[in-house]
């Protein structure tokens, strides 16, 4: 299951997604969690300190990603062909949660919680050499390339903590996810996003459920659901668990607060169902048309080779498939 979490800078986007890899990690299951927002707190947010969540960036091994993707597909003549966008065909290698491989290997670090373990992959942050000559979403195509690629099943988890606000729409990957939450505040700021996402996927087919966060009272909660109606999923109120966490001393995760527990059950309800709805067909053609958009507006004259001849039109993802060349 791919699950996003979006939201306004400051909403609790990345404290919240930490708290759901943590309840999903209790329960024994895989999880694959990635940092994809600009500032990258999700590490310290699982309890790294600053140095031990400084990590190799998955957009530094892009070539090797794109080498080890590519696998033996005749439609892709070499790594360099291809974009963020490349959908997989014939022969492409396919990524599992459980296993190893050299996309792992390169790129994510495994970290210990008191409930189980996750393995942890980071986009990387923006720095002072890309100042005037890139945008954050082109640090987010190693991220793209992965989604495109992963053959996941039923509680199995891919939890990715994405950039705030409209950035997430600078490529197709806001289709690559099983459901999102998006984090709104009780407030016209966090309303605006919510609005915004909404329109922006409308004709898409994304899930997308509003987690309340900082609800302090009757009236913050009749304001979101006068503002977002039956989007809205569940509200987080206060909660001392997440203030020690902040301070880098959490307490044992069984003891967050109970009403926060109950709220973390009913997202992974939420995801359990969307996986009932889960449509592979779908999933592949929209891989197909975020790719053949890019191709023509910037990747044709980049690569200099038409992209759309990477389609593989009778090629579905799907669980069906094997994670090999």
């Amino acid at each position: 299951m791919k699950i996003a979490f979006v939201g306004k800078g400051g909403s609790g986007k990345t404290t919240l997604s930490s708290l759901f890899i943590r309840h999903l990690a209790a329960t024994g299951a895989p999880v694959v969690a990635v940092d994809a927002d600009i500032n990258q707190h999700l590490g310290v947010a699982l309890g790294l300190d600053e140095a031990a969540a400084s990590m190799p960036a998955m957009g530094e091994h892009l070539a090797l990603i794109k080498d080890y993707l590519r696998g033996t597909n005749p439609r892709i003549a070499s790594a360099g062909k291809m974009i963020k966008t490349t959908p997989p065909g014939d022969g492409s290698r396919l990524l599992r949660l459980c296993e190893d491989n050299p996309v792992y290997d390169a790129c994510a670090r495994l970290v210990e919680l008191d409930g189980g373990a996750v393995r942890l992959m980071v986009t990387g942050p923006f720095t002072d050499a890309d100042l005037g000559v890139a945008c954050y979403h082109s640090k987010t195509g190693a991220v793209e390339l992965f989604l495109n690629h992963l053959v996941d099943g039923r509680d199995e988890y891919v939890v990715v903590d994405m950039t705030a606000g409209s950035d997430s729409f600078a490529s197709g990957m806001f289709t690559r996810f099983d459901i999102t939450f998006l984090v709104a505040e009780p407030t016209r700021k966090g309303i605006s996003v919510y609005r915004q996402y909404k329109e922006y996927t409308r004709d898409f087919g994304v899930t997308l459920k509003v987690v309340g966060n900082k609800v302090q009272g009757r009236d913050d909660l009749d304001f979101l659901r006068e503002q977002v109606g039956d989007d809205l999923l569940v509200t987080i109120g206060h909660s001392d668990w997440v203030r020690a966490m902040e301070k880098g001393r959490p307490p044992r995760f069984d003891l967050l607060e109970e009403p926060n527990r109950r709220a973390l059950c009913t997202l992974h309800t939420a995801v359990a169902a969307a996986y009932e709805v889960r449509d592979w067909e779908r999933y592949t053609r929209q891989m197909t048309h975020f790719h053949l958009k890019n191709a023509h507006s910037w990747g044709n004259e980049r690569t200099g080779v038409d992209l759309a001849a990477q389609v593989d039109p009778g090629f579905v993802l799907g669980e069906g498939l094997a994670a090999s060349a």
